[in-house]
This record gives C-alpha cells, structure tokens and sequence, in this order.
C-alpha cells in the first residue's frame, strides 16, 4: 500500500536518508545545496514502494522556525500527504516552543495559504530566518515569504 492509500495508511518517520531527500527534492524542484544529516535531525519523511514517497523540514530557531523543503513525489500529489506532513511538523514545532514558523516559496503560496500561513514583507522576517541559507541566498529573492503563528 502507498503511503497514500487510506487515511491511517502514511506512516510518518524521522531522519529521512540524505540521498533519498537529495534525490525527492531534486525531483520536486527544490533546492538541495544545504542539505546535509545534520539538516535532517529536524526532517520527517514517509515512504512508498518505490522509496521515499514525501519529505518536510524544519530548521528551529527558539521561538521561530523555518518550514522547509516540502516535496511530494508525484503519485502521492493531491492526496493529502502535504497536508499530513505540514501538520505533523508544527505539532513538533509547537512542542519544542516554536511560537511561529517561517517559510519561503515560489510555487506552493496558495497551498500554505490554506493552512492559515499569510505572506509577510521580507524585512519583517527574524534575524534566525534571515541567516538561514535558504532566505539568504538558495531561494530567490522573488519567492513569497509567509508565516503562521503556532500559538494563541
């Protein structure tokens, strides 16, 4: 069964493998030059019969964070996986004290819109975002930079 198939069936884990991340991500789109195992003490992964099926990161900051690296691979897209993930990473955010997340995007606006994150002017970004290579450089200056408060 695909990680897809059937509401229980996405058996979320932790640590993805550095290749298969490389590899989802490149297959996505998405930029993987930072991407290291240390990168990946924060990264949660599902996986299908062909390997790694989906990918989500975090990097965390106190009480900021940045969502990152959100990929799919294309038979489990428009299936809820993304969501799935989404949630899971700011359940384990908000557990770890994070107050608000962070994230960058150049195509995904609208679906991060649909999960209560609203763009926001770069130059209102923390300083812990803005020194992350992905804002400083990997991603585009062009990309949406949304945020969404994980608190009351």
């Amino acid at each position: 069964m695909k990680p897809w198939e059937g509401r229980d069936a996405m058996e979320i884990t932790t640590r993805p493998d550095e290749a298969a991340v490389k590899r989802l991500l490149a297959e996505s789109g998405l930029p993987t030059a930072d991407i290291t195992a240390g990168h990946l003490e924060h990264f949660f992964g599902c996986s299908g019969g062909d390997g790694l099926a989906a990918v989500v990161g975090l990097e965390l900051f106190g009480a900021v964070g940045l969502l990152r690296s959100l990929a799919v691979a294309a038979p489990g897209r428009g299936r809820g996986v993304g969501k799935r993930l989404v949630a899971h990473a700011e359940r384990y955010a908000h557990e770890r004290g994070v107050e608000a997340l962070y994230l960058l995007t150049t195509t995904a606006e609208l679906f991060f819109q649909r999960r209560g994150y609203e763009r926001v002017p770069r130059d209102e970004v923390p300083e812990a975002i803005q020194a992350t290579r992905e804002y400083a450089g990997i991603c585009p200056a062009s990309s949406a930079v949304m945020t969404r408060r994980l608190t009351d």
